[in-house]
């Protein structure tokens, strides 16, 4: 079995596929050692006939033999020289045919891992083209007048990043830009206000039906519309939420659901009863936000900078326990209801400048760090900042500056740390 690329052998010198060339025409070869075999045959009979010493005429018959067994010699000695380029040309062909199939296999091994990696190619285009397809018709979907084809593009997308890691982002990109599209939300009926419409057109007209102008035209639907933003906006709770304990996250893995390293970006979105609580985003954007109704962000995390400048919340905003590991910018806020900090940690900047707190604003055991900025917030009722800690050394203006509602200040350990005290 061939292993991967990455675990694959080093190359040795036994293994190496040799540089391949032309070969050489036969004659190279050939005339050489036809050459080499007469001059074996006339050296080895020249220098034993020019051992023999003169003879006289009566032994010209044993010259004669000597001479031809010279002769048998140099030939058998041609003959051995023949034999041995013989055996040194089945040498080079026994290694011009290992070198072929070493070469041979390696070719074919190569062509075999070439159609592997095709293979793989071609199944990550199908999926491509799959998963582009799948996201387009979605999108289409989603620009559909029918509330229903609305939220069937959702749950397609929502399915299509359940299945691909890879697109989640492009999906979560998708449907905060869907939330940040304009939309008002419908008025409440009014039994009171029907019935006597119900009764003025009896008395005008002598019947109590509808009358054709006020039937709501088509592709005008708001209630539908809304359940489409609930339905998106809980997509995206439901896939950011982390029900790990915050002590089990570094070591228990996350559910299959949770989708991590997630931005969110709902800039100047109108959004119906948020409940984020424990989600983790690396960072989120909520600018300009409208939170129609509670906005709940109980213990969510906020690896990244989070940014509720200009938001609105109608309702009540919870932030208990929640820890915000970058930024929070909260300037010229408005909270309309109580806003619950309870127990939150702010380990870099903080800013409360220019917000405005209409109720009760809880900090209590809140932890922050010597960055946070309270001036110019407005507090219609108390702030509650009772044992709430700051961790960190301040910077030298810090005591000069009112960074803190009135009312409370900063009593420092020798540490550097401090704590909120409320003045009389």
């Amino acid at each position: 079995m061939r292993l991967p690329p990455p675990f694959r052998r080093r190359p040795t010198a036994a293994t190496r596929v040799p540089a391949l060339r032309a070969p050489r025409p036969a004659a190279w070869w050939i005339v050489p050692a036809a050459l080499a075999v007469a001059a074996t045959v006339y050296g080895v009979a020249w220098w034993l006939l020019a051992g023999l010493p003169a003879a006289p005429t009566a032994q010209q018959a044993a010259e004669a033999a000597a001479r031809s067994e010279i002769i048998r010699t140099a030939l058998a000695a041609g003959a051995g020289s023949g034999a041995a380029i013989t055996l040194m040309l089945a040498f080079r062909r026994q290694r011009h045919q290992e070198l072929d199939a070493h070469v041979t296999a390696d070719l074919a091994e190569r062509n075999a891992e070439l159609a592997v990696q095709v293979a793989r190619q071609n199944e990550r285009d199908a999926t491509e083209r799959r998963i582009t397809e799948l996201y387009t018709k979605a999108a289409e979907q989603l620009g559909h007048d029918k509330a229903a084809v609305r939220l069937a593009g959702l749950y397609a997308l929502e399915r299509l990043a359940q299945d691909n890691p890879g697109h989640r982002q492009t999906v979560v990109n998708v449907v905060c830009a869907y939330l940040r599209m304009p939309y008002t939300l419908p008025r409440l009926p009014d039994p009171g206000r029907a019935r006597r419409d119900v009764f003025r057109r009896y008395r005008t007209t002598g019947k109590t039906s509808t009358p054709a102008a006020a039937v709501p035209a088509a592709g005008a639907d708001p209630e539908g519309e809304r359940q489409v933003r609930l339905t998106a906006q809980r997509v995206l709770a439901d896939h950011l939420r982390d029900e790990r304990p915050f002590g089990e996250r570094e070591t228990v893995p996350a559910g299959e659901r949770h989708w991590t390293g997630i931005r969110v970006d709902l800039t100047g979105a109108l959004l119906i009863d948020l409940d984020f609580s424990r989600c983790t985003t690396t960072e989120a954007v909520f600018r300009d936000a409208s939170f129609s109704g509670d906005a709940d962000f109980a213990y969510a995390t906020f690896s990244g900078d989070a940014a509720f400048q200009r938001a609105t919340f109608s309702g009540g905003a919870r932030f208990d326990r929640a820890v915000f590991a970058g930024s929070a910018g909260f300037g010229q806020a408005t909270f309309s209801a109580d806003a619950w900090f309870d127990g939150t940690t702010f380990s870099a900047i903080a800013w409360f400048e220019g917000a405005t707190f209409t109720d009760t604003a809880w900090f209590i055991d809140a932890t922050f760090s010597p960055d946070t900025e309270f001036a110019g917030a407005t507090f219609a009722e108390e702030a509650m900042l009772t044992g709430s800690r700051v961790v960190g050394k301040p910077d030298p203006h810090w005591e000069a500056e009112r960074r803190w509602p009135a009312g409370w200040t900063v009593v420092r350990d020798p540490d550097g740390d401090g704590f909120l005290e409320s003045q009389p």
